[in-house]
């Protein structure tokens, strides 16, 4: 085998040497064939910014507003402690409007009502099914909302206290006043 080796390479040192390059050459065009391709994503990927990624940043940006919607909605559509009657937990008259206002008027992918947990299970079930008989008595297009329990109760205020701060801010704020000149250029604005 040796001589056989030996007699080509003696023979033929041209062959060889094409071989050689033709090896290297294949292997070479192989690399440039993925760096042109490479090139040209880039080139067509840099051209384009910053269009394909606006969509993602304009979800990323409105992600945070769909949850306080989210929450908004949540909190309008909680029936609490004070729309139930503390005896038995049927709806009160203005907790009977409130669930159908939110039967009958909210967006219809906003139509969930949320029930606040009673002190006991029996309490929880009959503010369940009150809800429950309100819906029956309305007059619903499509499906009728969905009512969930929920342990979250809403953060709530009395109207006392609220309308307290209310006139204490009314007693410290400025009374109105008109300038004493117009800003027609008279003696106000040569004073200054």
């Amino acid at each position: 085998m040796k001589t056989i080796f030996t007699r080509i390479t003696r023979r033929n040192p041209l062959g060889i040497a094409a071989l050689l390059l033709t090896v290297t050459a294949m292997s070479a065009s192989a690399e440039w064939h993925e760096f042109y391709h490479q090139s040209h994503v880039d080139y067509q990927r840099n051209n384009a910014w910053p269009d394909p990624f606006n969509e993602v940043d304009a979800l990323q940006v409105t992600a945070p507003f769909e949850v306080m919607k989210h929450n908004g909605w949540r909190t309008h559509n909680t029936v609490g402690n004070e729309l139930f009657r503390a005896s038995d937990g049927q709806l009160s008259p203005s907790g009977t409007n409130h669930v159908k206002w939110v039967a009958t008027q909210a967006p219809v992918e906003r139509r969930v009502i949320y029930v606040l947990r009673g002190r006991t299970e029996e309490e929880t079930n009959a503010r369940v099914a009150s809800v429950h008989h309100t819906l029956a008595s309305c007059y619903i297009v499509g499906a009728p909302p969905q009512v969930i329990v929920t342990e979250k109760q809403q953060p709530t205020v009395s109207g006392n206290w609220a309308n307290q701060i209310t006139r204490k801010w009314m007693e410290v704020l400025p009374k109105p006043m008109l300038p004493e000149r117009t800003a027609g250029g008279d003696q106000a604005a040569a004073q200054q």
